[in-house]
């Protein structure tokens, strides 16, 4: 796969100067603008010794800034290795440390966090209202067209770290344009016609590469926004006809509360993608009269982000199905030998395709045990049926072995999800002096909810030893990371001792 993003900017700069390329909250720059504002940051790199497989690091909330200051360093050749900006600067100094950037870029918001960092000169950071706002107006030269190695990096996107510190996945040209042209031949998307509608952090790969970088590639309008407003989402979505809409479940919950929803007019939005939790099929029900399809996805950050999608024809009949893969990624579900399940038998998911990472930054052990035999080991549980369809089940480490059985939470969470008044839920493993492990569901819900009304819906609709012993029954919103799953990384640390301190339910 040959170009990069920094290509597709120059190309729609010249062919179509006058199309909007990025919508801020009403902000908008054209093609030919960010061409110019991105020109403007990489000739300031260069001034600054910034060069080819040198870091940039940006840290800060959406904004056009962002963006221009992203583009800029793929411009000069250096790797863009954005940072989550709820860090605090213990978190922060640990990326720093790993990516060893050149540059930070930031916002006033983040300066203080960063500057604590950068005490010791590591680094130099660059704040947004001094160093990149004051460049949009471009002026500066056009960068020089590189030609880099496609196989070489482009960007390093931490993953949340539900499972331990954060670790670099790297993205190069070639996989960010290869599921990229993937995913467009998946969708038949036409250039120029696709207008994302974006409400996650661009720090992430849904940020950076399928905000970003799909705009670009495809010669879109990003519909960017600065965070997740249910009522402005579902605003932008209808006058602004954004096409394209992705995220877990939560951000489609929360758009259908909206009271302008029930008479929306969604006909246009013809990619809705829902994934990265379970998906309760109710929420299928809720968007369709919208004339919007929902269709579960299934992916990892290591994967592209995206691995496979369930697609249109596929889509009313087998909702809790996330597809065959696509047009060149390929899915395994595999036992603990490596081996090939049967159909309907339940074992590890395992990914190839364009958009597979080569590793992860400089973490040799953790690339070697996920790279395995050219196959991606996402470390999740799934069943493939007699067609190929793939059933996501959860995470291996996340299932709890009770008595030697094992129960998946995702299962328990999406029955307890379908009781009227549940707003959201998680389910973890308690310790059990009899099974070893027992489920506990941490259950946000509106008044009236109980434990016990909670244990009697699960009674009716799950085998006795997946129904939850413990249940706590709270009225705040659960722990979420930037990309809007639930983190349980947090869930598990408040509630390790769940067994001393909460009564038994049954």
């Amino acid at each position: 796969m040959s170009g990069t993003v920094v290509d597709a900017l120059v190309h729609f700069a010249r062919v179509a100067p006058d199309r909007v390329a990025v919508d801020f909250a009403g902000d908008t720059v054209t093609y030919a603008q960010l061409d110019a504002w991105a020109d403007a940051v990489a000739d300031d790199l260069l001034a600054r010794g910034v060069r080819a497989g040198r870091r940039v690091s940006v840290l800060g909330g959406n904004s056009l800034e962002w963006c221009a200051a992203a583009l800029g360093a793929f411009k000069v050749g250096a790797i863009v290795a954005p940072f989550n900006h709820r860090m605090v600067p213990r978190e922060l100094a640990e990326l720093v440390a790993d990516c060893e950037p050149a540059v930070v870029y930031c916002d006033a918001a983040s300066r203080p966090r960063i500057d604590e960092v950068a005490a010791d000169g590591r680094f130099s950071v660059l704040a947004f209202a001094e160093t990149v706002t004051p460049l949009r107006a471009g002026g500066r030269p056009p960068a020089a067209r590189l030609s880099p190695d496609l196989a070489s990096p482009t960007a390093i996107v931490f993953t949340s770290g539900t499972t331990g510190r954060p670790k670099g996945v790297i993205f190069t040209h070639a996989s960010i344009a290869g599921v990229m042209h993937d995913w467009m031949l998946m969708e038949s998307v036409t250039p120029g016609r696709l207008r994302p509608l974006l409400v996650l952090p661009l720090f992430t790969a849904g940020g950076l590469v399928w905000g970003v970088c799909r705009t670009i590639h495809g010669g879109g309008t990003l519909l960017l926004q600065p965070g997740f407003d249910p009522a402005e989402a579902l605003r932008v979505l209808v006058e602004e006809k954004a096409d394209t809409f992705t995220g877990p479940p939560i951000l489609f919950e929360q758009i259908a509360k909206v009271p302008d929803f029930a008479d929306a007019d969604l006909s246009h939005v013809t990619t809705a993608h829902v994934g990265g939790a379970p998906v309760p099929v109710a929420l299928f029900e809720q968007w369709r009269p919208r004339g919007v399809l929902l269709r579960q996805l299934y992916g990892q950050t290591e994967i592209g982000g995206s691995a496979t999608v369930t697609v249109n024809a596929d889509a009313p009949g087998h909702p809790e199905k996330c597809g065959r893969g696509t047009v060149f990624t390929r899915i395994r579900v595999v036992d603990s030998d490596g081996v090939d399940c049967p159909a309907g038998t339940p074992g590890e998911i395992m990914l190839r395709g364009p958009g597979m990472t080569p590793g992860y930054w400089r973490n040799e052990e953790a690339t070697a045990s996920t790279l395995v035999d050219g196959w991606l080991r996402t470390g999740d549980l799934g069943v493939l049926d007699d067609t190929g369809r793939l059933t996501y089940v959860d995470r291996i480490k996340e299932l709890i072995i009770s008595g030697g059985l094992n129960i998946s939470p995702a299962e328990i969470e999406t029955v307890i999800s379908g009781l009227d008044g549940v707003i959201e839920v998680a389910v973890l493993a308690a310790a059990d002096e009899k099974f070893g492990q027992t489920p506990a569901a941490i259950v946000v819900a509106r008044d009236g909810v109980t434990a016990e009304a909670i244990v009697a819906h699960c009674t009716e609709r799950l085998a006795d030893y997946k129904v939850p012993r413990y249940v706590v029954v709270s009225t705040e919103p659960l722990p979420r990371m930037a990309s809007g799953k639930i983190d349980k990384h947090v869930l598990r640390a408040e509630h390790a001792d769940i067994a001393d301190t909460h009564e038994r339910v049954r």
